[in-house]
């Protein structure tokens, strides 16, 4: 059961990969089923990153607000770095913070060490274990639990879910 789960996560992942690359047209659907589904049958018993993944309709529920949620924070980041370029009289304060997560999958901990690097004012230099070093535009607390709840926090609580 779970190779199966693994096979279809990676051939759907293929597949939505090849439409937002190709379109929607019929060629381009059956050239990309089929191309999805031949590298499926060759690496989907690689695909070990795809078993961490819940499938239960709360964590699809929640990957769906973690979408939200992501570019929301993305969105306040840019406008953040944003009034800091326009406005140089703006404090900054840079500097590397080390967090910890609670997440336990390694797909839960690559996407969450992503999401913060993709997010302006925040980078993920060097992650060890459960704790991840970071570097911040505006360094507010060294402390690791505030650190943690002022960067990690907010995408934690849904990726938890997602991940288990």
């Amino acid at each position: 059961m779970k190779t199966l789960k693994q096979h279809l996560l990676l051939f759907i992942s293929l597949i939505i990969v090849w439409i937002s690359l190709a379109g929607v047209h019929a060629q381009e659907l059956i050239a990309g089923g089929i191309v999805a589904l031949i590298i499926t049958l060759i690496f989907g018993s690689k695909a070990h990153i795809f078993a961490d993944i819940n499938l239960h309709p709360k964590a699809i529920f929640f990957f769906i607000l973690y979408i939200f949620v992501f570019l929301w924070e993305l969105f306040k980041a840019n406008l953040d770095v944003a009034s800091r370029v326009l406005s140089p009289s703006l404090p900054i304060s840079p500097g590397i913070v080390k967090v910890k997560t609670r997440l336990k999958s390694k797909m839960g901990r690559t996407i969450l060490a992503n999401s913060i690097t993709l997010t302006p004012g925040t980078l993920t230099v060097d992650t060890c274990g459960e704790y991840y070093y970071i570097h911040w535009i505006d360094v507010r607390s060294a402390n690791i639990e505030d650190a943690t709840n002022k960067i990690v926090h907010t995408f934690e609580k849904y990726l938890e879910v997602i991940f288990g």
